[in-house]
């Protein structure tokens, strides 16, 4: 097949843009460094508009047997506070992202794992457009000064105490970053965090840290916490030069990165390629770029900007501690940003 367009990436951005465009009838070519299933740092939820965006795009089945999510509890030193979602779910990136590369695949996309694209082979291969999704580091965005890192790791269901139901997102925060905690489907424990790079360096590496921020809140740490093989990430908050140039585009976290939270960082992928694919079908022109950025500005980088000052607030024990507080008593204070963050964004057709 002689493919007319590139996806670098084969993360929930690169394989719904890949079906999305292949359903525009273009000739995808999707490629990845990696193999599959693979493990992933990641928090492993989706909220309502993620939910609803695969919905509206017709892969709602991708998300079969995942758990539902109604609530997340949030522990600011001992305090804690319960917060209802709307909706969500829990589910592994191993079983998310094969499903997602399997729809693609249907549609029409030629996918190619352990498959590494040289910029000298992009600009030889003869494609509309070239879509980097291509996660963190893929789109040239530098990180901003004071960014956390990114930790993860799942654990063995057996390992975990029953303090962490089906369910609920446990997220808690300590004096060096917040570890967020979920059941995925097949009753592991997925744990994700962000951490200060110093303070991983005094607390012994990621699972230490990750073992005092659950002790500063009094929740029961999981056996195999500390000697789990642990993954890291580069820094997470990002901005990028530009998310589109001559005769490409970025989309998912290779477009931008800031802190997500309970579940906005897959949004951000899914809605993001849902945006792009009806501009990136088109037959290449300058404005094209243009019309990207704009796109996701209105899509992503206006949510972006709440998980901003959530992050912020996340690095304030004082703030932190406050805000627990206050949702401990009046748990409605935070109905507008979960309705707000969970509402999924007016896409193209």
């Amino acid at each position: 097949m002689t493919h007319d367009t590139l996806v670098i990436g084969a993360g929930p951005a690169g394989s719904v843009t890949a079906r999305e465009l292949a359903r525009r009838g273009r000739r995808v070519l999707l490629v990845d460094k990696a193999t599959f299933p693979r493990p992933k740092v990641c928090g492993c939820c989706l909220n309502g508009a993620a939910v609803r965006t695969l919905e509206r795009i017709g892969l709602g089945h991708v998300l079969a047997g995942a758990i539902p999510l109604d609530r997340v509890r949030i522990a600011g030193g001992a305090r804690s506070a319960e917060v209802r979602l709307p909706r969500g779910v829990a589910l592994s990136r191993e079983a998310l992202d094969v499903r997602l590369i399997d729809a693609a695949v249907r549609s029409g996309v030629e996918f190619r794992p352990n498959t590494t694209i040289l910029q000298r082979d992009r600009g030889a291969t003869d494609v509309n457009v070239t879509v980097l999704a291509s996660g963190l580091t893929g789109g040239g965005a530098a990180p901003e000064p004071g960014s956390r890192i990114g930790a993860g790791v799942v654990l063995g269901a057996a390992s975990v105490p029953a303090f962490y139901t089906d369910g609920t997102i446990f997220m808690a925060t300590g004096r060096g970053g917040y570890v967020g905690l979920v059941r995925v489907e097949d009753g592991r424990l997925d744990v994700a965090a962000a951490f200060d790079p110093a303070f991983v360096k005094s607390a012994g590496g990621l699972g230490p840290a990750a073992e005092d921020v659950l002790g500063s809140a009094g929740w029961p740490v999981p056996s195999e916490l500390v000697g789990a093989a642990w993954k890291g990430t580069p820094a997470l908050t990002r901005r990028p030069v530009r998310v589109a140039g001559e005769r490409f585009f970025a989309v998912g976290d290779a477009a931008g990165y800031v802190e997500p939270f309970t579940g906005e960082g897959m949004a951000w992928a899914v809605m993001s390629a849902a945006a792009l694919a009806p501009i990136a079908a088109r037959d290449w022109q300058p404005g094209l770029a243009r019309e990207w950025e704009a796109a996701h500005a209105r899509v992503v980088a206006r949510r972006q900007r709440v998980c901003r000052v959530v992050s912020r607030v996340l690095r304030s024990p004082q703030l932190t501690g406050l805000a627990v507080r206050a949702l401990a008593l009046v748990p409605g204070l935070a109905v507008p940003f979960t309705s707000a963050l969970n509402h999924p964004a007016q896409l193209p057709t």
